[in-house]
């Protein structure tokens, strides 16, 4: 069996491609969640995908938008981003992506010196004034954050995307009890990772190498927001961390 052939067959059992391989419980999704480390919601990239491993049919095939996800299970994602050590971010330039304290660590250094472009105001006035707000009031609600900030809810969706994106700030949405409605607490980076780590943006894209297994170095380089360096894959292939197979790169990390 070749190499590209091998890392195949343990991609489809690592990512669970295949029927027999889907996942069965919500604890088990998130004990896979954990060993993987960078897992999408919706399969749309090679990195390993929560709905696409579930193997559960959709609620009306065909219609498009949430339509697509799966009929009795839609709502795995929002439990599994409610346990401890487990982050949904929109750091793959803009799109959620599930993290786990490990992985999200990885990210560090680069959402903290974007956080810190934004306390200089070098993202705008308004994304100094709201990371300044939020270091002093704490995490805040959105609706606390309309009103204090005098910002109305369409300026606010969009300074919040531009600002997620880059990792400066982090969003969690909580059930509020008692009720069918959903509420949004925004924070600043810092206030949710207060253990600075040392890594970057060639761990991070190795890291969901690991997690996919194969994938096209073209589409790996930018999972994320920030682009590895351009030597990172020669890199991977001389430490023996990974393989390239024409346009792919196959990772060597179990």
């Amino acid at each position: 069996m070749t190499a590209l052939a091998e890392a195949e067959v343990r991609r489809a059992d690592r990512c669970r491609l295949t029927p027999e391989r889907a996942l069965e419980t919500l604890d088990e999704a998130e004990a896979w969640l954990r060993e993987r480390g960078v897992v999408t919601l919706r399969p749309d990239c090679s990195l390993p995908s929560l709905h696409f491993a579930l193997h559960e049919e959709p609620y009306a095939p065909g219609k498009g938008g949430f339509a697509e996800w799966p009929a009795t299970r839609w709502w795995w994602g929002h439990a599994l981003d409610q346990r401890p050590g487990i982050h949904f971010l929109k750091l793959r330039r803009g799109k959620g992506v599930f993290l786990t304290d490990e992985t999200a660590a990885l990210a560090d250094p680069l959402a903290r010196a974007e956080l810190a472009a934004a306390d200089e105001g070098s993202h705008g006035e308004d994304a100094q004034r709201l990371v300044a707000h939020l270091a002093e009031a704490g995490p805040s609600f959105t609706e606390e954050l309309r009103e204090e900030l005098g910002l109305d809810g369409r300026t606010l969706r969009v300074l919040r995307a531009c600002l997620e994106r880059i990792g400066v700030i982090v969003a969690d949405t909580f059930e509020v009890e008692g009720s069918d409605r959903y509420a949004t607490e925004v924070a600043r980076w810092d206030q949710r990772f207060p253990t600075a780590a040392a890594a970057g943006a060639a761990e991070l894209a190795t890291a969901g190498l690991r997690a996919a297994v194969i994938a096209p170095e073209a589409e790996a380089r930018r999972w994320f927001t920030w682009e590895p360096p351009r030597e990172w894959a020669d890199d991977l292939v001389a430490a023996g961390r990974a393989l390239r197979v024409e346009d792919l790169l196959v990772s060597t990390e179990r």
